[in-house]
């Protein structure tokens, strides 16, 4: 099947120049001004849109196996198509959790099966994610994208040494849970100026970035390809910051909702809770001038669906996690392009080009390269409603959110596999 996209502007090497994309099956044949449409089977019409490469989601809970109750990989993976990811990355808090060969190939088995992008699972860093003993690092590292226990953090020290040292050698790649359970304290939200006045228990930074200052260190020592996930704190940030001037092969990831809210903007509603919670304005800060002057490299959701049952129970009982993937660009578009504080073409780096580059995971707009691709249309004007996600999980902190700017069309191998139908072709 031939398939023209025509009137958009193309992203290229950070800039973005008027061409029309013609798609010959899985791969991109032609990029060039004012392609003749006569021979293609199928023409898509994007005047003044953005086409860019699809977006990469390093960072995504799919549920299966084991809680299809929460997600499955084909509700997840169509709620990510329809936010412009052609590529996500899963985590491995399933049951089984991917901790041997046996457990990873039913899990791929669901992937092949269901997805409609790409997805790359990551394998636990211990056998069922209880921090006693690591996995078979160098037998399961060709088949997955890297190694992280999301979730919790590793809190012996001697075996994340062991983890990183083996994982070093085999070429892969580190994603930590930073958490110090030890300081915890039964905190389930941000120890800061809304628990205190709400008698809530809090959570504070220290859990985060003390574990993170320890990684740290092993990282000089293993060097070990290292990255931090969910990064909530001003600490995290320069940590990371002075980690990579000193030359360590360190790379980490925020999400949306540390990005634009913080603790002041607290319900107590358990679509307000997430793990790392919700910090303060300064963190907020820190986090968002870290994404513009490049400590902070790029922008996964931490989609973590849950049934509304385990969402209802405000911010102590309720579970943590939220979801992403159909807001996520967006509300950034919306609240960090639209209001002046990044350009267009930074959120694209953060959202596909950055992570393609630090994962290994090829893509870009270029003649043969496969046909991984979104399209924007920054007019689109719409409500964020949870109740039309496509997404199992409900529960959002931005439910009822005015956005400008939308995903058109997102294609995978040459396929559309999801089309807004308010913009017009």
């Amino acid at each position: 099947m031939s398939l023209l996209l025509s009137g958009g502007f193309v992203y290229q090497e950070g800039q973005f120049s008027r061409c029309d994309v013609a798609i010959d099956g899985q791969r991109i044949a032609l990029i060039s001004p004012n392609i003749s449409s006569i021979s293609f089977d199928h023409v898509l019409q994007f005047n003044d849109c953005f086409i860019i490469p699809g977006l990469l989601d390093v960072h995504v809970h799919l549920r299966q196996p084991g809680f299809s109750y929460k997600e499955t990989v084909a509700t997840g993976t169509l709620a990510a198509a329809r936010g412009g990811y052609t590529a996500v990355c899963a985590m491995p808090n399933l049951d089984p959790c991917p901790d041997s060969p046996e457990h990873l190939a039913l899990e791929q088995q669901i992937i092949d099966n269901d997805a409609i992008i790409d997805v790359y699972p990551y394998a636990c860093i211990t056998h069922g994610q209880r921090g006693k003993e690591l996995v078979d690092i160098e037998t399961l590292a060709p088949r997955v994208i890297g190694f992280s226990d999301d979730g919790r953090g590793v809190q012996d020290i001697g075996l994340m040494r062991e983890a990183m040292n083996r994982v070093a050698a085999s070429g892969s790649i580190i994603a930590a849970h930073c958490e110090d359970e030890t300081l915890l304290n039964g905190g389930y939200i941000h120890d800061g100026d809304y628990a205190r006045k709400h008698w809530h228990t809090g959570i504070p930074s220290a859990s985060e970035y003390k574990q993170l200052e320890r990684d740290l260190e092993l990282v000089r020592d293993t060097k070990c390809r290292y990255h931090v996930c969910h990064v909530s704190t001003k600490e995290s940030v320069g940590l990371i910051r002075a980690a990579k001037q000193d030359g360590l092969p360190v790379s980490c990831e925020t999400a949306p909702h540390y990005l634009l809210l913080c603790d002041s903007d607290l319900r107590d509603e358990g679509r307000f809770k997430m793990n790392p919670p919700l910090r303060s304005e300064a963190d907020r800060d820190a986090l968002v001038q870290g994404l513009t002057d490049g400590t902070v490299d790029m922008i996964a959701t931490d989609h973590a669906p849950h049934s509304a049952a385990e969402k209802n129970r405000g911010l102590k009982d309720s579970v943590f996690g939220i979801t992403g993937l159909e807001t996520a660009f967006r509300i950034l578009h919306t609240r960090l392009v639209s209001a002046g504080v990044i350009t267009i073409q930074q959120l694209v780096e953060k959202m596909s080009v950055v992570p393609r580059e630090i994962f290994n995971i090829g893509g870009g707009i270029e003649v043969g390269q496969r046909a991984d691709m979104c399209v924007i249309d920054p007019d689109i004007t719409s409500t964020i409603d949870s109740a039309a996600f496509y997404s199992m999980g409900k529960a959002t902190p931005f439910d009822g959110m005015y956005t400008l700017g939308d995903i058109a069309a997102t294609i995978s191998g040459g396929k559309v596999v999801w089309q807004n139908s308010t913009t017009q072709n």
